[in-house]
């Protein structure tokens, strides 16, 4: 008797264990999660109001008219129209660097592209032509006054105004993304997301505001905002500890997770980070994960067609007004790829290290900034014949001192 109750104070003592065990485990969870949010503060608040009610070009090609877009007006129509067509939004997000000028005002660079999700249920391919149709629709109430807009089909409207489609459709992943055109690079991107396995590339780059109440405000409230009436805002770091992530995006420090993971391994962002002066949170632990980030890049780019499509685009779209940026980054680009890949073929490496040096040598040239050159070493590499003393049809002044593998060229 004594030992079936001994065994039964055992078995209740461990059964209590176990509970409390995964109570602590759902109080780190939920800790973990709420770490992750923080309130806007006014100053905050103020800025991403700046950005939703500023008016931003959508640039058409031809003999299209330029729109002048709202990002709260056009996010609420859609929005709007969605839900007409039973497509619950779940909530509206602001996304990527200009999610981050928002929280920090002067972080030196200025944000590009604005980045909006719409947070959906996609569970079949039609839902994304029905998204597609709601978006190219809404264009049409942009258009300005006296173009007839019957004889406007979504097609022409796609052709005119949509500088980039895309649409995922896989078990991990379920979004799509309707770029608008803006010259300046500052494009409206409406992107559509039911999952998607990697929402950010570096911690500073991983926030997102979540608009819903702001664009309550602006349907409901005819009062202006001010520092003591003002909707509350919250944002959520895709990354983890929002606290954390801030303070890598005042202080301009480098920190990701898992790069392998990040479609181009994250490295043309780094670069773009390095040359706007932010630095690693951790040295050491960088130089290992450039090498991750130069495999993946390559697994992603394999052919060198494809890498410089990617690059051009890159600095197009990245560096619109910061011309002379573009050098010195393409530097610092062509010195990570050449310390940090330990994946290709002596000759593919050679080729994309050539590729990065004709871009930066084409961008010289767009800014007439190619010195004179009287004051340019440039630099030939001998022929493996040079070495060999039976090879006697060339006149070799002396074999007794070692040859470097490159020499200067006067």
């Amino acid at each position: 008797m004594k030992g079936r109750w001994a065994m039964n104070m055992s078995l209740r003592q461990r059964l209590s264990e176990g509970v409390s065990r995964k109570a602590s485990m759902a109080e780190a969870s939920s800790s973990s999660e709420s770490s992750s949010y923080s309130v806007l503060t006014w100053d905050q608040v103020s800025r991403l109001n700046e950005v939703l009610t500023e008016a931003v070009p959508v640039h058409g090609r031809g003999n299209f008219p330029t729109l002048e877009v709202r990002l709260k007006d056009i996010v609420q129509m859609v929005r709007n129209r969605l839900e007409q067509r039973d497509i619950k939004v779940k909530d509206i997000r602001l996304n990527g660097s200009t999610a981050s000028h928002v929280l920090v005002k002067d972080i030196g660079w200025s944000y590009k592209d604005l980045d909006i999700i719409f947070r959906v249920d996609l569970p079949q391919e039609a839902q994304f032509q029905l998204i597609k149709d709601v978006v190219l629709g809404t264009l049409l109430d942009f258009l300005p006054d006296g173009v007839n807009k019957e004889k406007i089909t979504p097609m022409t409207l796609k052709e005119a105004y949509v500088q980039k489609l895309v649409k995922v459709y896989t078990e991990q992943d379920r979004w799509s993304l309707i770029s608008l055109s803006n010259n300046n690079g500052r494009n409206v991107e409406l992107k559509f997301v039911d999952s998607i396995r990697r929402q950010f590339e570096f911690s500073v780059d991983s926030f997102q505001i979540i608009l819903d109440s702001l664009l309550s405000y602006y349907d409901f409230s005819e009062n202006p905002m001010s520092q003591h009436f003002h909707p509350t805002v919250v944002g959520e770091s895709m990354y983890g500890d929002f606290t954390v992530s801030l303070d890598h995006l005042r202080n301009k420090l480098i920190a990701t997770k898992r790069p392998e993971e990040i479609r181009g391994g994250g490295l043309l962002k780094y670069c773009n980070l390095l040359v706007r002066d932010f630095r690693p949170t951790d040295e050491e632990e960088f130089k290992a994960l450039e090498r991750y980030m130069c495999s993946r890049f390559f697994i992603d780019f394999p052919d060198i067609g494809e890498q410089q499509r990617k690059l051009e685009a890159y600095l197009q779209s990245h560096f619109v007004g910061e011309e002379k940026s573009k050098y010195d980054y393409l530097m610092i680009l062509r010195r990570v790829v050449n310390e940090s890949t330990v994946c290709l073929m002596g000759h593919e490496r050679r080729q994309t290290l050539n590729l990065i040096s004709l871009t930066a040598f084409r961008v010289l040239a767009e800014q007439n900034a190619i010195p004179d050159a009287s004051s340019v070493t440039c630099y030939y590499q001998p022929a493996p014949y040079v070495r060999d003393l039976n090879f006697s049809n060339y006149y070799v002044a002396s074999c007794n001192q070692s040859i470097p593998t490159w020499l200067p060229c006067n």
